[in-house]
Order: C-alpha cells, then sequence, then structure tokens
C-alpha cells in the first residue's frame, strides 16, 4: 500500500546562511518568486520552488547550492529559515522514517503552491533576469573565488585602508543626503587576485540588535585587476553611505557607515573575492556596453579603468567602450568630473538624470533608445558584451530597451536574448 502524500521525503531547497553574502543574485533571477528575505537572511519558498535551478550557478559563494530530505508535511517553514545563523543538520534515514510514522498517524495536508498575483491575473510577465548570462564572456580570465570565508581554509583576511576619498558633491537633494567613497583597501603581502567584475564582503565589528556577529555586506571592486595603484596588492570599492532604507525611514546602513568613517591605516576584515559570470572581455577586438546607476559604477570603473591601461601600452586592438550613467543629479553621480575628463575617442559617454531642476526626467533606458543604432549593431556584434548594474529596479527597463532596439531594427528578440545568455554577453547584478 502506498504511503500517505503527507510521509513523502522530498528535497527542500535551503540556502546556507553562513556563505550567503545577501547579494540578492538568486532573489533576482528566480523566474516563479520563491525567493525572498528579510533584513538578515534569505530563504526559498517550498511551496512555490520547482527545482528549475536557474539560481545555482549565478551564486557567487555556492550558498544556494544546498538541500536537506525532508518529510513534506514537516518541510523548514520561511520563519524557521530566517531565523537561522547556520544550516540545521540533515536527518538520518532512521529520523525521517521516524518521522514518516508521525505524519501517517497524523496526516497533515500541505498547501497547494501560490500562484503569483500577476500570473492569476492573467497579465504577460516580462522576466528580464531570464536573459541574463551565468556564464562569462568566452576571453574572459579564469576567476579565483571564496580564497577568505566562513567554509575556507582561512575565515577573513585583513586589508589596511589606504585611502577614502569622498566622490560625490557635499550637498543634499530630494530624497536625503547623498554620500559616497572611494576607498582603497591594501592588502600587504597576503594573496588576493581579483579581476574587474568581481566583488568582496566586507564583515563589520560588532553585533546586531540579536546579539549575533554582523554578517558580511557584499561590495563590487572599482579598480582593475593589478590594483588601484598599477602594481601594488590593494583595490578599491564605490560605497554609499545608507542614511535611509527604500521607503525613506531613516536608518543608518552597518557597513556603508562603517566603511565611510574609516581612517587611513585602519583596518578591515574581508572575504571573497566573489563571481565567476560578471567578468569583461579579454578580447582585444571586443566592445563592452556598460549600464548602470549610482554605485553599481563601480565594476564599470574598473572594466574602463583596465582598458584604459591597456590603450596607454599599446595592447588594446580596438573595439566601442559606451557608457550609459544615470542617477537623481550630476551632484549624486560619483566619478562625473573623472569620467568628463576621459578622451572622446576611448569611450562613448550618455548620462542621464532624473531630478535635475527645469529639466524632464531621463533615466538610462531613454537614453539607450536615442542610441538605438549603434545598440542595434552590438546586439549583432558576437565580440560585444552587454553589462547591467544597480538598483533592482532598473533591470526590467533596460532589458526591455534593448529588445526593443532589436525588434526596431527587424531583429528577432527571442534570437536575440537567447544568443545573449547563452554567450555570456549580457551581464545583470542589480540589487
Amino acid at each position: 500500500m502506498n504511503a500517505p502524500a503527507e510521509a513523502a521525503i522530498v528535497k527542500q531547497h535551503l540556502i546556507d546562511p553562513e556563505i550567503c553574502i545577501r547579494c540578492n543574485t538568486c532573489e533576482s533571477i528566480c523566474p516563479v518568486g520563491a525567493i525572498s528575505h528579510d533584513s538578515r537572511n534569505y530563504v526559498v519558498d517550498i511551496d512555490i520552488c520547482n527545482w528549475c535551478n536557474d539560481c545555482i550557478s549565478p551564486c557567487p559563494t555556492g550558498s544556494i547550492d544546498n538541500y536537506r530530505k525532508v518529510l513534506k508535511v514537516k518541510a523548514y517553514s520561511l520563519a524557521e529559515q530566517l531565523s537561522w545563523d547556520v544550516l540545521p543538520a540533515e536527518l538520518s534515514a532512521a529520523e525521517l522514517v521516524a518521522d514518516g510514522a508521525v505524519a501517517e498517524a497524523e496526516p497533515v495536508v500541505a498547501p497547494e503552491p501560490v500562484p503569483s498575483a500577476l500570473a492569476e491575473a492573467g497579465a504577460p510577465v516580462f522576466n528580464s533576469a531570464q536573459y541574463g548570462a551565468t556564464l562569462p564572456p568566452w576571453s574572459a580570465a579564469h576567476a579565483y573565488t571564496n580564497l577568505y570565508g566562513p567554509k575556507a581554509a582561512q575565515k577573513t583576511i585583513e586589508a589596511t585602508v589606504s585611502g577614502n576619498v569622498r566622490v560625490t558633491e557635499v550637498g543634499k537633494t530630494a530624497g536625503g543626503d547623498y554620500d559616497t567613497h572611494h576607498i582603497v583597501l591594501d592588502f600587504g603581502t597576503m594573496p588576493f587576485p581579483v579581476l574587474e567584475g568581481q566583488s568582496i564582503g566586507i564583515v563589520p565589528p560588532g553585533t546586531d540588535d540579536k546579539g549575533r556577529p554582523h554578517h558580511a555586506r557584499q561590495y563590487s571592486i572599482a579598480s582593475p585587476r593589478n590594483g588601484e595603484r598599477p602594481g601594488y596588492n590593494n583595490l578599491s570599492l564605490t560605497i554609499k553611505r545608507v542614511l535611509e532604507d527604500h521607503q525613506g525611514q531613516p536608518v543608518r546602513g552597518v557597513a556603508s557607515n562603517y566603511m565611510c568613517d574609516l581612517k587611513v591605516g585602519d583596518k578591515v576584515q574581508v572575504i571573497g573575492p566573489f563571481g565567476s559570470s560578471f567578468l569583461m572581455p579579454n578580447h582585444p577586438r571586443s566592445s563592452i556596453v556598460m549600464i548602470c546607476t549610482g554605485t553599481g559604477s563601480a565594476p564599470m570603473r574598473a572594466m574602463t579603468e583596465w582598458r584604459r591601461r591597456l590603450r596607454a601600452s599599446g595592447k588594446f586592438e580596438g573595439g566601442k567602450l559606451m557608457l550609459f550613467f544615470g542617477a537623481r543629479t550630476p551632484e549624486e553621480l560619483p566619478y562625473f568630473g573623472p569620467l568628463n575628463n576621459l578622451p572622446k575617442d576611448f569611450i562613448d559617454i550618455e548620462f542621464a538624470f532624473s531630478r535635475e531642476a527645469g529639466k524632464p526626467k531621463r533615466y538610462v533606458q531613454d537614453a539607450m533608445r536615442e542610441r538605438a543604432p549603434d545598440l542595434a549593431a552590438l546586439l549583432t556584434d558576437p565580440n560585444a558584451c552587454f553589462y547591467v548594474c544597480g538598483l533592482k529596479a532598473m533591470e526590467e527597463g533596460v532589458v526591455l530597451a534593448l529588445k526593443d532596439i532589436a525588434t526596431q531594427a527587424g531583429l528577432d528578440w527571442d534570437t536575440v536574448g537567447t544568443a545573449l545568455k547563452r554567450d555570456g554577453r549580457l551581464h545583470l547584478e542589480t540589487y
């Protein structure tokens, strides 16, 4: 006789809170909305997850690649997962059998999967994440990852602050203060190899309001592979001081305020590096289109500076560099001055400001549509790669703009979008 459905043993997809760096990659790429988070943990809803595994390969730490065999009726709830600091131990076969016997005696009906509101309403859903590549461009250099971290031989590496400079103008704008810093960390004699497009985790000192050590915060690297200063074992970060949440309520970001207040000579605990797909191509004739907002400019700065150094050394053969950079006002845009000083024959820059006094709102996708002929040509160029980094809200608009540009040029978007993903040419890193 078959066992009741409640006694069924299933694999429950779980996220390891010890090594998760809360980068939001898994939640942003999940096509069914099974992943969510609170202020501390990312969790997977067993009633929604369909084991498509789209979230596995993009995860920079491997924290998403975990499961536990459980009795379906006793699957770990979202509330339980949100409370974890470590994954629960795996249940033995005997424990699973014992749990099954209890379930047969006291059957409970598991809830039905919950469809999204859009799907329930029958509305068409454009899933921009489905076009994001999970593989790097074919010519990208090999990335080293997870050299330091909770499950590495060495938990953290200590870096010394060798620079901390504000890179936005002093002042306020609608929505509060803007205060973005360029911070340089030196690793001395300890190995810490990085590539453009990778990130690191900063471990803030102290504990949270529940007395637990702060988890690491992820920041994209803003310097090229041979250091912020060429030939030195250092790197830079672009960090905005967080003083309010997404609803505009006052809040002090733990790591951002800690980092922005650091002085030269201070020590910082670092884990990583992370990321093996959001990498620039090494092909000397490849073109790069960079689309970003705010501190999403960090990896774009790294790529641009590496290309600038290659050009200065005579090792760069060509290829187009385009940058679409958005902010509310010019004052909020980091590196505004240095960007304007780059040679026009080296990089093609379009700024988009959404809160500039006396001017209509303009977003990066608007600027992209204005340059449709140039972008359409690059969409069909197998040596052209597209990189999107910034707030999650921009992602759909940017990918829709690419879709519209392709369609207006007489291209089939399904074919183009599939090729962009398959060939590692469209990379989305939003948060």
